[in-house]
């Protein structure tokens, strides 16, 4: 789609050269110029994400109302509200798209953001997603007990962290720790949670990282020079 940006253009001179004196001061008036605009069309190309399909599985439905999504697989239940910049529709192939409402810039905006929230969804209540932490350190460890994960990162005290609803918690080895889920921000939101608590040092690589991270270590002070 296109849209226009209409400015004119308009060159005048307001006055010639003038002079005079004011109060014993020599004054010049030199042509003022009124500055302008050229007439230019912009172009607004549709979004590399937003104009993707999306897939869905067989064992999950969509449900729209108005502008309401619902999205239920056998992993469990989603909901989001559409803004009325944007609109699902289904094509006759079977696959759903994301298309723009209305030509403007918010339009542009939320296009491809909600594409990939839909998607997200679609994936997460069919496959999950999940997120995978390493505990780097002497005497770091981590223990699950129930629904509570006790984390010993070098404090006086044990961490305890109550592990929210819809999320399961694995670990592995006292150092491994997998947070997984059917919702991909509840997922990444506890991950960080977990890390917060001891993030990683450049020295040593000293605490508690992702699985796929990558700490950019410091040489660190050096010794003297004999």
């Amino acid at each position: 789609m296109a849209s226009s940006v209409t400015c004119s253009f308009q060159t005048s001179n307001l006055r010639s050269a003038l002079w005079g004196k004011r109060n014993g001061i020599r004054i010049s008036s030199f042509p003022v110029t009124r500055v302008g605009v050229v007439r230019k069309t912009v172009e607004c190309k549709e979004s590399r994400i937003g104009k993707q399909p999306i897939e869905v599985p067989a064992n999950v439905t969509l449900t729209l109302t108005g502008q309401e999504l619902n999205v239920k697989g056998p992993l469990g239940e989603l909901a989001m509200t559409y803004p009325r910049e944007v609109k699902l529709d289904k094509q006759e192939s079977g696959l759903y798209k994301v298309n723009k409402a209305m030509e403007t810039r918010r339009a542009n905006q939320m296009h491809g953001l909600f594409r990939t929230l839909t998607s997200n969804m679609v994936v997460g209540v069919s496959q999950g997603f999940d997120k995978k932490l390493q505990l780097i350190g002497v005497g770091y460890r981590a223990v699950l007990e129930g629904n509570i994960l006790v984390l010993s990162l070098g404090f006086s005290h044990p961490v305890r962290m109550t592990v929210p609803q819809g999320l399961k918690v694995k670990v592995e080895e006292n150092t491994r720790i997998t947070v997984s889920g059917y919702d991909k921000s509840e997922v990444g939101q506890f991950a960080a949670s977990i890390r917060k608590w001891r993030p990683p040092e450049p020295y040593k690589g000293k605490g508690v990282k992702y699985a796929d991270e990558i700490i950019r270590r410091k040489e660190g002070k050096a010794g003297k020079k004999k």
